[in-house]
This record gives structure tokens, C-alpha cells and sequence, in this order.
């Protein structure tokens, strides 16, 4: 016999998650006259009660037994409702529709989804405690970010979902539903790095802002960085700061890497690794000791929210790039996708990351997958050094260069090994 199938354990289950939300409401609600509350505590580990045994008379008579139920439920507590109002003149109505959403988990507990319930319990619980935290986000939110929200659920939630996952074009390289998907990728990532960025705040320094603008664009980040230093005397400061993005580029690649294709992970761990390392601690010696420090608002550093135009940039060069992967691995072989490697990591290192954990699903061996994104990551965190060297001055190469050198000279011969 399945224990957990039985009744009583539903209904105990049905009890707790009841008692989950009546808590946070009645904590909420603690300094609310008795009387006042449309339901407490108890209330909410009845309704629960009232939906499990409901949802088990439904499927044992009949299923407008749970619907009756419910909509008695409902007249209860909107009567309570119209009363609460017509005497404290509160015109909230999130304790009215938790109170029915605890009733629909009581249901889903006696349908044998107790799993389900309970993930939505805690959801609801977190939601309703954090009402002061949300409302405050919500307050701080710009019109652009909104947008940007908004614009990453039409390209996951809207289009990802009707795009054809087979593939097109030469070689059937292309398939729409995997490169969208990668796009999407990308774009959460950029956007969660900006927020991150805004949620730090305008003033704590550096170092804490080149971190998460690691996360969105570590060379966007680094030429900022390098820009800020003809007008700022903080030199080891801004060096530590290019160091310690592209630090955070080599872990953000092995993320990209693991949500595509986790096998790839312990050889590239190594030659990543161990750049990231290096830049991290270079980045570290260069703030322990660095010049007086000084305020940097992360609105010199920041990037815009998410926007369709960027994405759709990149998907164009995703698919550029993608292609003449594949052109090149069916006219000279694998080897040459290494050149392809280092070509894309002129510009950007995500693309040729995604292309060749994609591609090592598909016939490429990991060798060849592994050694085309560390001379991408190569190239890129060269390519760092050349923009710091023409957009800052002498004095900030001469503390980035050592670093940067040596970031680079232990990835290329961790790759030889």
C-alpha cells in the first residue's frame, strides 16, 4: 500500500499547506481587530480541509460536488469581504483570492498533486509576505525596464514556443527553435546582469560594478572602465576592474556550456578555470592596493535594458556564425573550426560558445569543442587589452598589461596540456 496515497496523509497535507498561507496572512494581519480579518489562520487550514475533502467527494460522486463547494466558499468569504469594507474601508481584496487559491490547493492535494500544491503553497506565501518589497521594486522601475521585461517574455514565452525545432537551410544546420532559444539565453542573462547592477546601487564602487557587469558585457565593461580612466586618477582601481569582468566572462562561458551540454564541463573547468583564477587574483592585488578610492556611479557602466534590436543582432550573428562552422568542418574539417573560434572571439564569445556545445552534440569531438571556446576566450580577453589600450591611457596599462599577460599565458598553456 502507497502511504502517501492515503487519504488521511492528503488531508494532513492539505492541513499544513492551509496552515502555510493562514500563518503569513494572519501574521499580516496581526494587528488587525478580532473580528476584522475576512480569514485567519484557522480559516485557511479549514478551506484547504474543505478542498481536499471536496476534491475526494468530487471524484468518488460527483465533480460538481468540488464546484459547489467552492462557489459556497466563495459567497462566504465575499460576504465577509463587503462587510470588512462597509466598516474599515479597505478595498484589498489579495486575502479574498488566496483564501480561493487555498481551497484549489486542498483539490490539487485529493488529484494526487501534492507536489504541485505545495510548490504553489510556498509561491503564494512568498508572494504575499513580500508585498512591501514588491511594491517598492515596482516603484523604482523605469519605463525602459519595464519594456525590457516585457520584451524577454515575448521572445521566450511568445515566439520560442512556435518556432519549428528541426533543422534548415545547408547541412540542416539551422534549426530556429534551438538558435531562438540561445538568443533568449543570452538576453536573460544581459538582462539579469543589469538589474543586478542597479539593485547595488549608484555608489559602491568599481570593483562591485565591474562584478556584474561581468555578468551583461565584460567588454562593454572593460571600455567604460578604460574610458573612465582619463578622467579619474584611479588606475590600479579601473585595471582591477577590466581584470576582475573578464574573471567573470570564463564562469558565465561554463554556465552557457552546462545549460547545452554538461559534458564538456570538466575539460573546459581546466584552461577556464584557471584564466579566471588568475584575472580574479590580479584583480584582488590591484584593489589591496589601489589609489584613495572614489564613488563611481554605475550609470557609467551600466547597460541598457534588454531591447528586440540587440537580440535580434545577435541571432543574425549566431546564425553567421553557425553556418560558416559548419561550411568550414564539411570543406577542411574540425581543425578548422578553431580558426573559426578565434575570428568570432574578435567580436563576441558567446555565439562560437553556443555554436560548438551545440555542434558536440551533433558529431564534433569535445576536443575539438574545448579548444575552439578557450581560443575564443583567449582571443576575447585580448581583444580587452587592445580596446583599454587605444580608449585608456599609459597609466592604466601599465597596471592592467601584467594581469592580462599572465591571465593569457596560463590559458594557453593549460590548453596545450
Amino acid at each position: 500500500m502507497d502511504f502517501t496515497a492515503s487519504p488521511i496523509v492528503h488531508m494532513l497535507t492539505a492541513a499544513a499547506l492551509g496552515l502555510m498561507v493562514g500563518l503569513e496572512r494572519g501574521w499580516h494581519e496581526r494587528e488587525t481587530r478580532s473580528g476584522g480579518r475576512i480569514a485567519g489562520i484557522r480559516t485557511f487550514t479549514l478551506i484547504a480541509i474543505s478542498g481536499q475533502i471536496a476534491g475526494m467527494l468530487g471524484q468518488l460522486i460527483t465533480p460538481w460536488i468540488t464546484v459547489a463547494a467552492l462557489v459556497c466558499i466563495a459567497a462566504l468569504l465575499g460576504l465577509g469581504y463587503r462587510l470588512n469594507v462597509n466598516e474599515d474601508h479597505d478595498y484589498g481584496t489579495t486575502s479574498f483570492v488566496a483564501a480561493i487559491l487555498t481551497y484549489l490547493l486542498g483539490v490539487l492535494v485529493s488529484l494526487e498533486q501534492a507536489s504541485l500544491a505545495v510548490a504553489a503553497a510556498v509561491i503564494i506565501s512568498v508572494l504575499l509576505h513580500f508585498k512591501q518589497t514588491l511594491h517598492l521594486w515596482l516603484e523604482r522601475l523605469s519605463g525602459a525596464e519595464l519594456r525590457g521585461i516585457l520584451q524577454l517574455g515575448l521572445i521566450s514565452a511568445v515566439m520560442l514556443p512556435i518556432l519549428p525545432n528541426e533543422g534548415f537551410g545547408p547541412w540542416n544546420a539551422l534549426n530556429p527553435y534551438e538558435i531562438w532559444l540561445l538568443v533568449v539565453l543570452i538576453a536573460g542573462i544581459s538582462l539579469t546582469g543589469y538589474f543586478a547592477m542597479q539593485l547595488a546601487g549608484p555608489h559602491k564602487g568599481v570593483m562591485i560594478t565591474s562584478a556584474l557587469g561581468g555578468i551583461a558585457s565584460s567588454t562593454a565593461t572593460t571600455l567604460s572602465l578604460a574610458r573612465m580612466s582619463k578622467r579619474m586618477p584611479l588606475h590600479r582601481l579601473l585595471a582591477g576592474g577590466i581584470l576582475l569582468a573578464s574573471a567573470i566572462m570564463y564562469p558565465r562561458i561554463l554556465f552557457e556550456v552546462a545549460v547545452l551540454n554538461t559534458a564538456l564541463l570538466p575539460p573546459l573547468l581546466v584552461p577556464l578555470g584557471g584564466m579566471s583564477i588568475v584575472s580574479l587574483l590580479s584583480a584582488l592585488w590591484l584593489w589591496r592596493h589601489d589609489e584613495p578610492h572614489g564613488q563611481v556611479s554605475t550609470s557609467e557602466i551600466a547597460a541598457s535594458p534588454f531591447q528586440i534590436g540587440p537580440a535580434l543582432q545577435f541571432g543574425l550573428l549566431l546564425t553567421v556564425i553557425i553556418l560558416a562552422a559548419e561550411a568550414i568542418r564539411a570543406q577542411v574539417g574540425e581543425e578548422g573550426l578553431w580558426i573559426v573560434s578565434i575570428v568570432a572571439g574578435l567580436t563576441d564569445v558567446d555565439a562560437i560558445t553556443l555554436t560548438l556545445a551545440r555542434m558536440a552534440h551533433d558529431g564534433i569531438s569535445q576536443h575539438t569543442a574545448v579548444t575552439g571556446i578557450t581560443l575564443a576566450a583567449i582571443t576575447n580577453t585580448l581583444v580587452k587589452g587592445v580596446l583599454a589600450t587605444f580608449a585608456g591611457g599609459w597609466p592604466l596599462l601599465r597596471q592592467l598589461w601584467p594581469g592580462l599577460t599572465l591571465t593569457l599565458t596560463v590559458g594557453a598553456l593549460l590548453l596545450l596540456i
